[in-house]
């Protein structure tokens, strides 16, 4: 069985339609204000939806069942961690946001430094984000491959053009509302899939729950203190805590939509009530997993690989017409997640860098520059998913180590602006660039969870940058 015309129909509208509707968004982009942050007249339940949508991929809605597929629902730990995050950014980070007219988060960086941190730490995050990014569009291809039967770059250059197309037309405003359209349309699909999985299995939830607690699959927390586990409980909320505070509140990805809110109040309104959203989502397609693994008794390592059990149930066990909603309802994700990076990665490129050489430059003409911006940065993604192409292991996992390695170093700098007044320019990058190499090297070197590596960053981060900071002063003191 395979998709039919009525699916690959579906899924021709869905690719149609969301482009149309992103283009309607042109004629509002007068400004850079406009173009990057929506002339900031967002309601917060749009922002939370897109916050939803930024951080949800291709990644989550095939790797998350096959997740679960191979384990269990220990990763609900990691999302109560993401609960805490939010939380924290409500109180320490983004009072100091709305303290003037930011376009990035890394303006806040010169203000409290200097200007070389805020490159420093712009660049940081152009870099890491582009990488994490490559690795989720490499995803787009698993799913697209086995729907349309697509060639894997074919399948990455469909999906980045559409998105661009309305990306570079539309700017932010036609991001955030497409992201509301397309997170209603994921969500829902997987909905539709769960109970469609439901059916497929022969007596029901109660045979799906008898299997699953025979395998251990319904378990959810792992108190154990076994450090080298990535789905313990303390590893999960804590490292859950500090990467969520991380991107959300230092990742150019997600702050851009929290500045674009009407004021900071609906911001963190926004905010919070996506991580309500988000646990139902996570807990959605990690009981897809438990579903799939009760309909099929079969090792991952049957599939080729973990990430293609979902799409490979959506193509070839659903009822026509299901199918291509729900190949449809991952497409929304891939795009929306896409068209938040291109947004995000042009706002940093133009405000951060260029236009702090070329501050006079005339309205019109800085958004003709962040269009082409744009796609320059299309482009590069694009490059970067054909060489994900061959990376082993749940893609899911290897785009959380790559934004990872660098998240505790973007947070402990930070963190060291927002807590402390000592604390340096000099210090602070000092601290930065210790982070990030320790977090690097225990990536690359060593076999600590994925989960520790933003902990540990900003641990560093912050005691170096603010030891460093404090020697600085009183080599100073001791000069003069």
């Amino acid at each position: 069985m395979a998709l039919n015309r009525l699916d690959l129909a579906i899924v021709a509208v869905y690719l149609a339609g969301i482009t149309a509707f992103g283009l309607r968004f042109r004629k509002r982009q007068r400004s850079l204000r406009d173009y990057f942050l929506a002339d900031r007249n967002i309601p917060w339940w749009a922002i939370a939806l897109s916050i939803v949508a930024a951080e949800t991929s291709t990644l989550t809605i095939i790797s998350i069942p096959g997740l679960a597929y191979d384990t269990n629902l220990n990763f609900l730990q990691v999302v109560l961690g993401y609960l805490v995050g939010r939380v924290v950014i409500s109180f320490t980070l983004l009072p100091q946001y709305f303290q003037g007219d930011l376009f990035t988060a890394y303006e806040f960086m010169e203000r409290r430094f200097g200007r070389k941190l805020r490159s420093l730490t712009a660049a940081l995050f152009l870099l890491t984000r582009a990488a994490a990014e490559g690795v989720r569009i490499y995803a787009i291809s698993i799913v697209v491959g086995i729907a349309l039967g697509t060639g894997e770059i074919a399948s990455i250059a469909i999906i980045t053009a559409l998105t661009l197309i309305y990306t570079f037309e539309g700017g932010l405003a036609a991001v955030i509302w497409t992201d509301v359209i397309q997170t209603l349309i994921y969500v829902g699909g997987g909905i539709v899939g769960l109970f469609t999985i439901l059916h497929g299995v022969p007596g029901g939830w109660p045979a799906i729950h008898e299997i699953a607690i025979h395998a251990g699959k319904l378990r959810v927390f792992d108190f154990s203190p076994d450090v080298w586990t990535p789905y313990t409980f303390w590893a999960g909320l804590l490292g859950g805590a500090f990467l969520t505070t991380a991107s959300h509140g230092t990742d150019q990805l997600i702050v851009q939509r929290l500045l674009a809110a009407r004021n900071e109040r609906q911001s963190v309104a926004a905010l919070l009530s996506s991580g309500v959203v988000i646990f139902f989502q996570f807990a959605l397609f990690l009981l897809i997993g438990v579903m799939l693994f009760a309909y099929y008794g079969k090792p991952s390592a049957w599939f080729g690989r973990a990430d293609r059990i979902y799409p490979t149930y959506i193509v070839t066990r659903m009822p026509h017409g299901i199918s291509g909603l729900l190949i449809a309802a991952i497409l929304a994700a891939a795009m929306s997640n896409l068209s938040a990076a291109l947004n995000s990665l042009s706002s940093t490129s133009i405000v951060d860098f260029y236009l702090q050489h070329k501050a006079q430059l005339e309205e019109r003409r800085r958004l003709q520059l962040s269009r082409l911006t744009t796609l320059v940065w299309a482009l590069i993604l694009f490059a970067l998913a054909l060489l994900a192409l061959h990376k082993a292991g749940r893609v899911v996992e290897v785009g959380l180590e790559i934004a990872s390695v660098a998240y505790g170093a973007l947070l402990g700098v930070f963190l060291l602006g927002v807590l402390s007044r000592r604390a340096n320019q000099r210090g602070a990058i000092v601290g930065m660039v210790c982070g990030f190499g320790v977090a690097l090297w225990i990536w690359l070197g060593t076999r600590v969870p994925w989960t520790w590596y933003v902990p540990i960053g900003t641990v560093v981060t912050f005691s170096v940058g603010y030891l460093s900071s404090l020697r600085s002063i009183g080599i100073a003191r001791a000069s003069s």
